[in-house]
């Protein structure tokens, strides 16, 4: 079997990796790492949770020990496409070049330009960032990219997604062509196979794992769920999730739950949070204080279940997630894959439940087609049919609605029911209406009637009714000319 130490790694580098308490390296790192020690372009595909970080980065501060960094002229890129993942990036680094003199600085949004700047002025050998912020950083005339030996693109297929190529395409054109290039992608979709041809030199093509499936670490449910309604759909949802946790007990130590809308993490950590579920929210609309302390209390144990958006499915190093739930199931197959493999790293078992409606069978049929397999269902939890009874019971019959009285009008009092002759029945017993002096005004007729109606009118007033005014037609306009008002 393969060790680190067959590797041909610096010495220092490989201290490092021994006190981290790695010995032998993952599929993608043994058969990476020799091609990129000897300079070639690698082109790395493989499924998240395989070590690819490792598999850059210990070749890369390796080849940079000789040498020195000037100012605001980095010796080596990296670009991931969120915060996380480039936080991530940067602490696999300060791990493996702790022996080294290697400098590093980390450009990513939602941190102050100054203090970016200064790291930049004293001259980085490897420089991480997102793609948005280096262009800026660039456009602002505070860094060049032409002492670049090195670039590694990490997650491109994610970078894809989250519409990234055009700036890598602008970022590729400012770098060296005699520059090495480490290229990375979970899968190789046909946007991403033009960009490798394009901006790599004959790589060395590494493929772990067929593309685009799940670790056999995983084990992975699917609870098919009917709503009531269309509009109790999030509510019972929420209580079939609640249900699938209790469940689980005590082997469900901590779980990422990811939804598809921002708005709907929101939701969905102040219900659970309101159940008594410690839970937090993560989303790209956070601010990156707020970020970094959920995922530090979500690393540490303080926060139990971590709520995210896609934006985190593949930028969260965390080896101890015992599961992950779906809550929606993804739109794209591929995030399918990056999502549960955040449950079941590192040889880890894990369990990924997966909770779908009518409405989300065309997705789920796209993500067994990728798989090539069906996904293994579950039964509904206990408990988790309650809010659903309890909205069938609920929910007004009918007949019901038909009798509730109507809203009040504006001028506050009550409006008139079209059913006159049930309010009629329900106003006074017949005894008290013939109680009533023979001087009253005469009582309007009951409407609904049609010639009835008419004659009774005609009866009353001595006219015909005017045509087109229904059965709201004022007195006044009905009495003759000469009239008088008491007649």
């Amino acid at each position: 079997m393969t060790k680190f130490n067959d590797l041909k790694l610096d010495p220092k580098v490989l201290k490092a990796v021994a006190e981290a308490g790695y010995e032998a390296p993952t599929p993608i790192q043994a058969q990476a790492i020799p091609h990129a020690l000897e300079g070639r372009d690698v082109l790395g595909i493989a499924q998240t949770g395989t070590g690819k970080t490792a598999s850059f980065t210990l070749p890369m501060i390796t080849l940079l020990g000789r040498g020195r960094a000037r100012a605001r002229m980095p010796r080596s890129l990296v670009l991931a496409p969120t915060r996380e993942l480039a936080a991530q990036v940067a602490e696999n680094f300060d791990i493996y070049a702790k022996y080294t003199k290697l400098t590093k600085a980390l450009l990513i949004g939602g941190v102050s330009f100054t203090e970016q700047d200064k790291l930049i002025d004293r001259g980085v050998d490897v420089l991480i960032a997102t793609p948005g912020r280096l262009l800026d950083h660039f456009e602002r005339g505070k860094l060049l990219l032409t002492g670049v030996q090195i670039m590694v693109v990490d997650e491109a297929d994610r970078m894809l997604d989250m519409g990234f190529i055009p700036d890598i395409e602008r970022i590729f054109s400012l770098t060296p062509f005699t520059r090495q290039t480490l290229f990375y992608s979970a899968t190789m979709p046909p946007e991403i196979e033009r960009l490798t041809s394009t901006f790599l030199s004959s790589p060395a093509r590494i493929e772990v794992a067929r593309q685009a499936s799940a670790s056999e670490t995983i084990t992975q449910k699917l609870v098919e769920f009917r709503p009531s309604r269309k509009d109790r759909a999030f509510k019972e949802k929420r209580a079939v999730l609640r249900a699938l946790i209790r469940s689980e007990g005590e082997d469900c130590r901590n779980a990422i739950i990811f939804c598809n809308r921002k708005i709907d993490v929101d939701a969905l950590a102040k219900s659970m949070k309101k159940h008594g579920f410690n839970a937090s929210p993560i989303h790209g609309d956070l601010d990156q204080a707020v970020r970094t302390r959920t995922l530090d209390g979500f690393r540490d144990g303080s926060v139990r279940f971590l709520i995210a958006s896609d934006v985190a499915a593949r930028g969260l190093d965390i080896p101890a997630v015992s599961h992950v739930f779906n809550f929606d199931v993804p739109s794209h197959a591929e995030d399918y894959v990056h999502r549960i493999g955040r449950t079941g790293r590192a040889g880890r078992e894990g369990r990924a439940f997966t909770i779908s409606t009518p409405a989300d069978d065309k997705y789920l049929a796209a993500i067994e087609h990728m798989l090539q397999k069906k996904l293994p269902r579950g039964d509904m939890p206990e408990g988790a049919g309650e809010v659903a009874e309890e909205g069938s019971r609920t929910a007004p019959k009918p007949s019901e609605t038909a009798a509730r009285p109507q809203r009040k009008p504006r001028g506050g009092k009550p409006a008139e029911r079209r059913d006159d002759d049930a309010a009629a029945g329900a106003k006074a017993p017949p005894e008290a209406a013939s109680a009533e002096p023979a001087q009253t005004r005469p009582a309007r007729p009951e409407r609904g009637r049609g010639s009835d109606d008419k004659a009774a009118r005609k009866a009353r007033t001595g006219t015909e009714p005017v045509v087109g005014m229904g059965d709201h037609v004022p007195d006044f306009l009905l009495r003759g000319f000469g009239q008088k008002a008491d007649d």
